[in-house]
């Protein structure tokens, strides 16, 4: 008898085994094909701020200035979304995380991503950055930042580590 309870233990354990194998490679096999094609949240993304239900943290503003997006609309306080080329929308920063919003200046990272057709890119892609708002003023009755400094962690899409934008 203790031979046929070895034996069913062993191959308890195999198949025990066997499951976290196969788990691991499909987990694995997920993770890798998200992670070989970082361009595909370009067309998931959307391309203004204005598009998303989340328009700020909901921490209140406190006269902080906000962002208007493309230069329009009503400036939103820690937007998490900020249109970089409003021509085409083919440059958005996405995802952004603010470490400082205060009156003066705001610091915050994010990945800018890029369609395949803006700025001569071949393929869509995403690029981690930090960005910096900049110039605080009134402008049409509110008070909104007009300047952003995108600085690049890495490779960049128009070969610039750092690029300007005018946002009033």
């Amino acid at each position: 008898m203790t031979d046929r309870e070895g034996a069913r233990w062993r191959r308890g354990r195999t198949a025990l085994l066997a499951f976290l194998v196969v788990t691991a490679l499909a987990a694995g096999g997920v993770w890798f094909s998200q992670a070989s094609q970082p361009a595909s949240a370009v067309d998931a993304a959307p391309k203004t701020s204005a598009v998303q239900d989340v328009k700020s943290d909901g921490r209140p503003t406190g006269g902080l200035p906000g962002v208007r997006d493309c230069g329009i609309g009503e400036p939103e306080i820690r937007p998490q979304v900020i249109t970089l080329t409003c021509a085409d929308a083919g440059m958005v920063a996405t995802g952004i995380t603010w470490d400082r919003y205060d009156a003066d200046e705001a610091e915050g990272r994010g990945v800018v991503q890029v369609e395949k057709t803006a700025a001569g890119v071949g393929t869509d892609a995403g690029y981690r950055a930090t960005f910096r708002l900049y110039g605080a003023k009134e402008v049409d009755g509110a008070r909104a930042f007009t300047g952003l400094e995108v600085t690049y962690e890495g490779s960049t899409p128009l070969g610039d580590t750092t690029e300007m934008y005018n946002l009033a």
